[in-house]
């Protein structure tokens, strides 16, 4: 399964933000951002160059092209891949880094393809917002795991059982080898396509794009108790009206909203 690794020269990291939401929107799955460029990496098959033409004809940007083999994808990857440190509550390293001793919690990580690894500002914003969190015994779901590493962080604070999901191959066996790897017993990974399902949570997170999230909103309502919470990222700050919005047609209570870099994550509450 090759890849093809787009890179755009574009220098201003707004607009690298900004282009990294659109083109989550048609299955680029991973970026790379740098002082000079953003790189895109999209699997082969999925690729349709008149889509990314579209989005980048709008700004006047150019791009280059080349084929990324799998095997050398995770080396470069790997080779790549720094430790994460959010304030001292969490370090995200993987095998071949020093622990990380000064933290509170550590999370190891092979660093494959898979979003989530700490270093997008929606997931270092998600995991500010889960430190406020009271994870104790509560039943956590996170939808859109991506590496594992919220539904990891969630068993670490005392979760008495996770629903990990995702829609991707590659993630749920990534998910699994990380969950495996941290001794995560109480973690159930699941691949999904919507968060329609009978089950219940205390805490759900959600940390993937404004049009899943909406488009789930009715399952990620339903499926969370009284009281209980509802995390969301993967949200450009101009998407934070339609969310409360939607939140507000849903009676969920907006109780916070972090932003870094463009992004934001909410914390909402379920009257």
């Amino acid at each position: 399964m090759n890849y093809i690794e787009i890179t755009i020269p574009v220098s201003d990291v707004s607009i690298q933000e900004m282009l990294i939401a659109e083109l989550e929107n048609i299955d680029f799955e991973s970026f790379e951002q740098d002082d000079e460029n953003l790189k895109g990496f999209i699997r082969e098959a999925l690729f349709e160059e008149a889509k990314l033409k579209l989005i980048l004809n709008k700004l006047s940007l150019t791009y280059s092209k080349s084929i990324v083999e799998n095997k050398n994808w995770n080396e470069l990857w790997e080779s790549n891949f720094q430790p994460v440190i959010v304030n001292e509550f969490v370090g995200i390293r993987a095998s071949f880094h020093q622990p990380i001793s000064f933290v509170e919690h550590e999370i190891l990580i092979t660093p494959k393809m898979s979003f989530g690894t700490g270093h997008h500002a929606t997931t270092y914003m998600m995991i500010e917002l889960m430190k406020g969190v009271d994870f104790q015994e509560k039943s956590v779901a996170d939808f859109g795991t991506g590496t594992g590493v919220l539904a990891i962080l969630a068993s670490k604070l005392g979760a008495l059982s996770i629903w990990a999901t995702d829609n991707d191959d590659w993630c749920i066996e990534n998910a699994t080898e990380n969950s495996t790897n941290n001794n995560c017993k109480n973690i159930d990974i699941q691949k999904v396509e919507s968060f329609e399902s009978n089950k219940s949570f205390d805490i759900i997170l959600a940390n993937i794009n404004k049009n899943i999230i909406l488009g789930n909103f009715n399952y990620l309502v339903s499926s969370l108790l009284n009281n209980g919470l509802l995390l969301l990222s993967g949200l450009l700050k101009e998407d934070e009206t339609d969310i409360l919005a939607e939140a507000e047609q849903h009676n969920l209570r907006h109780v916070q909203t972090e932003e870094k870099n463009g992004w934001v994550a909410m914390k909402f509450s379920k009257k």
